[in-house]
């Protein structure tokens, strides 16, 4: 295993009522007595990097030995699919493989579990599997089938290369995740019902507590149903819908390489039927993948969180536009249960995604990611910028090389407090000269400029500035001409005389191309504070 460096390393299980533990470590041992729940806890030294050492855990009738024990930097990644997709099938993934070989690299992925309420250990696994226990990197666990989701996250592992490489320490990475899931199903009990209490998912969980036994009972009955109604579903629509999202994705590759604008994605004449949830609701149930499998790791010694999510709280508007508070209390929720100092929070902001923009202000998932840049405003959390990494046809791009490489920056950045380039342009600030407005800008570092720069650091190859809407009083947002002046950004349109405010990259898939020299780009924004609409274009 990998123990975090620098920080009183908290050990502990249950044994017998009373029993005695010794905990050996380091050449010192350490005693406790159980109490009347038969938990025990001991808090062992603050270590510098280093290893690999041996630790024992004795009482009188058994001792457990373990070795290889690294003392380092301990990383959770967490989050839904996109922090879960795997390194066997990321774009880069056959190389990395191959390259596999840092062996002070560990990790340990918790297995998948739901539940009502919070367990102390991770869910039950297979004595051969690689599930559920410390392992050591190499080729041949990085390649295995049977290991975590297509193998552990790929940001996760490749976000360990880079901190390995910037540190110089080892590195354990613990992957807590699981596709499909809203930021409430993460949350514990207490965090949802901290004043003021998100009482719609506290309702939606008690619901379920109370009703188990019956949906428990009602369960096979409703599952035959549902296989049912899906059979008849494909029998009249899903397969020839199938034929036509095959051929679709097949004009969208062939749009995209004659430079031509993809035609729109088809939609089934009727809406698939929808499986039971499980008689615990499932993992998206508030509360229930906190409880399954983060509560049984909360105690373990951490540098900090990388989280990927957000995709489930960008299905409807409103659960967009309150995710701000709700992913803040998140924050707050897994610092208070660890109780540990306040651990650096690094999360990345969501993709693009879907149809490209046909105007500058339209969608959904605009909202989850203002919400996203607004929880910047806790301490210790920082968080990579990935609109220009997305994918038209997939919520699950393929590559995770340039979100995790940005993500170590933020971490190099916040955690490890070194003064380097992070972060691309931030809106600060605007002004109304007669029929433009001018833009200024945080992070601005060498400079701004128009698409991402080739790596040897030359301008980008794109000749006009993309992504800019401006809006006169009436709110209308149209296609603006924007321009690069200096350290600022002048937008303006011959259709708005009297503009008062621009958005970036203000849709699910914007075409946005401002970036620094540094090759990082600037993120969403709005100038303006109006309400979001009644209904978007999604």
């Amino acid at each position: 295993m990998v123990l975090q460096r620098n920080m009183r390393v908290p050990v502990w299980g249950w044994a017998e009522i009373g029993e005695k533990v010794e905990v050996g470590f380091m050449g010192k041992t350490y005693k406790t007595t159980t109490g009347t729940d038969g938990k025990w806890t001991i808090k062992l030294g603050t270590y510098k990097a280093g290893g690999p050492y041996e630790m024992s855990i004795a009482t009188k009738s058994f001792t457990l030995t373990f070795k290889n024990i690294l003392i380092g930097d301990v990383w959770v990644a967490a989050g839904q699919s996109n922090m879960e997709f795997g390194i066997q099938t990321e774009q880069h993934g056959a190389e990395a493989i191959a390259k596999a070989t840092d062996k002070e690299i560990h990790f340990f992925y918790v297995p998948m579990a739901e539940a009502l309420l919070p367990q102390q250990d991770i869910a039950k696994v297979p004595a051969d599997s690689f599930n559920g226990k410390w392992v050591v990197c190499s080729p041949e666990l990085m390649a295995n089938p049977k290991w975590a989701w297509h193998g552990f996250s790929a940001i996760g592992y490749y976000f360990a290369q880079h901190i390995r490489q910037s540190t110089g320490v080892p590195v354990g990475m613990i992957g807590s995740y699981k596709g499909s899931t809203s930021a409430q199903a993460w949350m514990s009990d207490d965090g949802l019902s901290y004043s003021p209490p998100f009482t719609k998912y506290i309702t939606e969980h008690q619901t379920l507590v109370d009703h188990f036994g019956e949906a428990t009972a009602t369960y096979p009955q409703r599952l035959a149903a549902y296989q049912d109604s899906l059979k008849k579903w494909n029998l009249e629509v899903g397969n020839d819908f199938a034929v036509k999202l095959k051929e679709w994705e097949t004009a969208v590759v062939q749009a995209k390489a004659s430079g031509l604008v993809p035609p729109l994605r088809p939609r089934p004449s009727s809406p698939a039927p929808r499986a039971p949830a499980n008689p615990d609701g499932g993992f998206n149930t508030p509360e229930n993948s906190y409880n399954g499998m983060i509560a049984p790791i909360i105690r373990y010694g951490i540098k900090g969180i990388i989280w990927y999510q957000g995709e489930s709280n960008g299905d409807r508007l409103a659960d967009a536009v309150g995710y701000k508070e709700l992913f803040t209390r998140l924050i707050m929720d897994w610092r208070t249960v660890w109780q540990q100092d306040n651990f650096p929070f690094l999360f990345v902001q969501l993709p693009n995604f879907r149809d490209p923009a046909a105007s500058p202000s339209e969608g959904i998932w605009p909202w989850v990611r203002e919400a996203q840049l607004k929880t910047l405003a806790v301490p210790l959390t920082g968080m990579p910028v990935i609109t220009d990494v997305g994918d038209v046809l997939n919520i699950h791009p393929t590559n995770k090389v340039d979100p995790a490489y940005r993500l170590a920056l933020v971490a190099r950045h916040v955690a490890y407090g070194e003064n380097i380039v992070y972060s691309g342009p931030v809106y600060k600030s605007m002004r109304i000269d007669g029929n433009k407005i001018i833009i200024s800008f945080d992070e601005i570092n060498k400079g701004l400029v128009i698409g991402k720069p080739p790596a040897d650091g030359t301008a980008g190859l794109d000749k006009e500035l993309k992504g800019f809407g401006i809006a006169g009083s009436d709110g209308k947002f149209i296609w603006a001409k924007a321009v690069i002046d200096g350290n600022t950004v002048v937008v303006s349109s011959d259709q708005v005389s009297a503009p008062v405010a621009v958005r970036y990259n203000w849709a699910d898939n914007p075409p946005g191309n401002l970036y620094n020299k540094d090759g990082l780009p600037a993120g969403p924004f709005r100038t303006d504070n109006w309400p979001p609409p009644l209904q978007v274009v999604h």
